[in-house]
Parts: structure tokens; sequence; C-alpha cells
């Protein structure tokens, strides 16, 4: 029988060849200097939160803001930065651009100093001035829009049109994060918990801005056979709790997050919802009564996204305390609370946005004088 479909002629062999051996000195010396900073900052302290010793229960914050830029992201940006360049889609010349609301793009402008690439971060208006000028301060650009919703639009733009890298942290960070190990905050909070008193944690409280962190603490407690409970806590005007309660991943709000760094419109790819053990949605006076009360026992001022895990830990210790068990939790210092004198710190702020913080202040003394908090 004759085949009657027309065959096309074989390809000439082809040998296209692309190595350009300065740019891959390039990308050693960026990758070594990147890496050199992990080595430098390869850990943060666990702080012990005084609580009544007669509960039984131990809480600990593990402090993210003493890494050189100061937040949780320092982290996140490193590990962008290894996956980008280790993918190729870092140049030499190329600016790097993130959509963010400040602290991820502080330690991206760090990275890219570090390497000596151009940063564009696009991010909303309303941006603490505090963030802005650290920022600037290492080498970046800021691009505002009006509103924040329309930053992953711009930040794709304008990579496309400077012949740069949209960093992409909402869909990267789960990502671009080894969270079997390799010196992660989940195998630095277990190795730091080893000598406690209850070294493996009933809870682990995060906030979610990408969803990175806790997909981490997630994995890891699994992969690592830990018993461990994650818990998300979530502010207000935020898609990720609605989406995790009613597994909607179209799950969106009308009006972005107060809490700078968490929270976000929509359900963004690195949060991961079926790794997650507890959610928790919580009043953004809340977070601030939070920090208020931290301060008192610490003598640390630290940012509005702390006080939003730290309240959802004192009501797992409440609850356990009246299901008479002992324990510990560990939840986390996001940034200092210097970024946020004019926001959070500020009488007059907290006025304009209409936050009371008096009610949720009656029920952190309650909480400190029996440890119940309704």
């Amino acid at each position: 029988m004759t085949d009657t479909h027309d065959r096309s002629p074989a390809a000439a062999e082809e040998d296209i060849d692309r190595y350009d051996p300065e740019a891959r000195r390039w990308l050693s010396g960026a990758i070594r200097a990147v890496q050199s900073d992990a080595k430098r900052s390869s850990d943060t302290h666990l702080l012990h939160v005084p609580l009544p010793a007669e509960w039984g229960i131990d809480l600990y914050l593990k402090d993210e803001s003493s890494h050189p830029t100061g937040s949780l992201k320092h982290r996140l940006a490193r590990s962008l930065f290894l996956h980008a360049l280790c993918n190729g889609w870092i140049r030499p010349g190329r600016p790097v651009v993130e959509a963010s609301s400040g602290s991820t793009a502080v330690s991206e402008a760090y990275f890219a100093q570090l390497i000596g690439v151009p940063f564009i971060a696009v991010m909303a208006r309303s941006t603490s001035a505090q963030k802005i000028s650290l920022i600037e301060f290492y080498g970046g650009t800021c691009h505002f829009v009006d509103n924040a919703n329309e930053v992953y639009e711009v930040a794709a733009q304008l990579a496309a049109e400077s012949g740069g890298h949209y960093m992409d942290q909402f869909t990267y960070a789960e990502r671009a994060t080894d969270w079997r190990g390799n010196n992660n905050i989940a195998e630095s909070i277990f190795d730091q918990m080893s000598n406690e008193q209850h070294p493996e944690p009933a809870w682990i409280v995060a906030t979610a801005g990408t969803g990175g962190t806790s997909a981490t603490l997630a994995r890891y407690v699994r992969y690592t056979g830990r018993a461990t409970g994650i818990c998300v806590a979530d502010p207000d005007n935020s898609a990720f709790f609605a989406g995790w309660r009613d597994h909607n991943p179209a799950a969106a709000t009308d009006t972005g997050s107060r809490i700078e760094g968490i929270g976000r419109q929509r359900v963004e790819a690195s949060f991961i919802p079926s790794s997650i053990d507890r959610m928790m949605h919580v009043p953004d006076a809340a977070s601030i009564a939070s920090i208020q009360l931290l301060e008192k026992l610490i003598g640390r001022r630290a940012g509005a996204s702390t006080g939003t895990g730290l309240w959802a830990a004192f009501r797992i210790v409440s609850q356990m305390k009246a299901a008479g068990q002992s324990g510990s939790l560990v939840s986390l210092i996001c940034d200092p609370g210097e970024r946020y004198l004019d926001k959070y710190y500020s009488q007059n702020w907290l006025a304009e946005a209409g936050l009371d913080t008096t009610g949720y202040r009656a029920r952190l003394d309650e909480f400190m004088a029996t440890g119940h908090l309704d």
C-alpha cells in the first residue's frame, strides 16, 4: 500500500553554540557573592517571650529582623537571586524588576547592588517612607502605582521594555527555597529548639505575603516526620484566608492589606493551601495591639506583620492552657518597628486609618493576667 502522506526531507545537522565565557565568569562571581552573604548571615536569634512559668507553655520568636537588610525577606531575596541566576534569567547590566510592598524590595535591592545590576521596585504609593529610603540606599529605584493590584502588570512591562528580569516573588517564592534543609528557616528553628524544654513546637505560626515561608515550614515538618502544626495568620483585606477556608484559589478582595508585607488581594501562586494545617483571620487593630504588648515584654519594636502572627500565637497559647496542655510555639519577628514609626506607631496614622487598639489591648492585658484570650 502506498503511503500518500507528504514526507518532509530530514533536517540538516545544526550546531548552535551560545556559550559565553565572559557571561559565565560574571555569573560565577555573582553566585559566589550571594553565597558569601549566606555564610556571613547564616542564622538569626530565637527569642524567648516571657509568659508566666506556671502556664507550662513557652513562646519563641525567630528574629528575622537581624538579617543585613532587616527582615524575613532577606532569606527569600537570596533564594530568588540564586534561582534566577542559575536559570540564566539575570544578565550583567540588565535590571531586576520586582513587584513589592517594601521589605522584599529592600532585600532585593541589596542583592542587586551586591552583584552589580540595576534594580527597580514597583510598589503602591502608600508604602512607608522608611522602606522607600532603604531601597534607594541600596541603589534601587522606586516606581509607584496608585492601585496595589497594578504592581504585577507594571513590573512585567518594565522588565520587558528594559530587557531585564521580572523576579516575580509571588510565583517563585516557594520554588526558589530549598525546603528540605540547607539552613532554611525551618531547619534553623528546629536546630535552635533542640535543647529547649519542649524541643518540638506544638505549632509554628507564620504570616503570608507570597506564601513561600509557610510552604517551606509546612514541607519541612512533613519531610522530617514531625507532628508540629503550621498555622498561618492573615490580616484584614487578604484573600488567603477565604481562599483556604473555601478551597477557592480564585478568592479576591477589593482592598489591599494595611499590614505591609503580608496579605494579598488574590491567592498567590506560591501560597500552598493544602500544606497549611490551620488559618486564623486577625483584625489589623489586634495586630497593632500585639506589637504594643511585645514592646512591653521584650523592649523591642516590630512591624505589624509580627503582631498578626503574635495575636494568633497568643490565641493558641490560651487554648492550650485551657486544655491543660504544656508545650511550645514559635512565631516570627518579620521586620523592625522602626520602619513604621509614621504608620503603626503613629497615633495620627492609626486615627486616620480608623484603627482603635483599646479593646484588643484590654483583651491582651486579661490574657497576660489569666492566660485567657477570648
